[in-house]
């Protein structure tokens, strides 16, 4: 198995993967300086760093609210695995406690929480109709409540039945799917499930901004809300999945015959804002 995988790697890598940007202190957006606080270059080999990422399992008889298919497994390197400079997540077709998939969703929660930040996170995204990865954000302390009084960012979305896409929501109180009132953005690239592109979130304290290698796509501002609307005064954590339907993932059904599928992170690194 890890022979195969490590072919895969290099394959992803010789099809789009330039050598990542130098890990740089301190970098400078149109909005500023930003120095690093935290980050994983994948420069190792083995299950991914425990001081970084926990697997996040609890969830998985209820489907984690969204009708998904897959069992997320905890530490099992068939779903999760650092090698070649790169972290794989990879959903399998395989049973495992009743469900058809496998799969592996990682958070930084405990060991990476953060209020106000720049996100960038460097992906391939899978491609086959039933896939969805993402990149996302939830409350640490739910100071608000639960699910979606506290919030939820979510940096990038992509579902297989429609490759060239990428989504930015944002969902509270007042604006989230159950309602039908998300608030979200979409950007195009015929290259995201052949390339690697960089998906970053810049949070400030009035405002939130989506970028896809730099291009700036999606603002959300504060506009003076109540937490109904803007929760986002409160330190959150980041996730990278990949699941297997759902809601949203499988509105037009799995092709089983696409599997195993590979979600490829080349880095994840988290910026605050210097201050003036």
């Amino acid at each position: 198995m890890r022979t195969i995988q490590c072919w895969v790697i290099l394959l992803l890598l010789a099809a789009g993967c330039t050598s990542a940007p130098e890990k740089k202190s301190v970098i400078e957006t149109e909005s500023g300086l930003w120095e690093l606080v935290w980050s994983d270059e994948f420069d190792y080999t083995g299950l991914p760093n425990s001081t970084r990422w926990s697997f996040n399992t609890e969830r998985n008889k209820w489907a984690w609210g969204n009708q998904e298919l897959q069992w997320y497994t905890d530490r099992k390197q068939e779903n999760a695995w650092v090698e070649n400079g790169v972290l794989t997540i990879t959903a399998r077709k395989e049973d495992l406690h009743g469900k058809e998939y496998t799969s592996a969703r990682l958070r930084t929660k405990g060991k990476g929480d953060w209020k106000y930040c720049r996100v960038e996170v460097k992906a391939q995204l899978p491609a086959g109709r039933g896939v969805w990865s993402a990149i996302w954000m939830l409350p640490t302390d739910v100071v608000y409540g639960e699910w979606p009084y506290s919030g939820e960012i979510d940096i990038m979305e992509h579902v297989g039945y429609t490759p060239d896409s990428v989504f930015f929501t944002v969902h509270t109180l007042h604006y989230n799917h159950l309602e039908g009132t998300q608030v979200s953005g979409t950007l195009f690239d015929t290259t995201l499930t052949k390339e690697f592109h960089v998906y970053a979130l810049e949070w400030e304290e009035e405002e939130l901004r989506s970028y896809v290698d730099d291009r700036l796509y999606f603002t959300f501002r504060k506009n003076d809300a109540g937490f109904e609307a803007w929760p986002f005064n409160q330190s959150f954590h980041l996730l990278l999945n990949l699941a297997i339907g759902g809601n949203l993932g499988g509105i037009e059904g799995v092709d089983n015959s696409l599997f195993p599928q590979h979600y490829v992170i080349e880095y994840v690194r988290v910026y605050k804002k210097r201050e003036a």
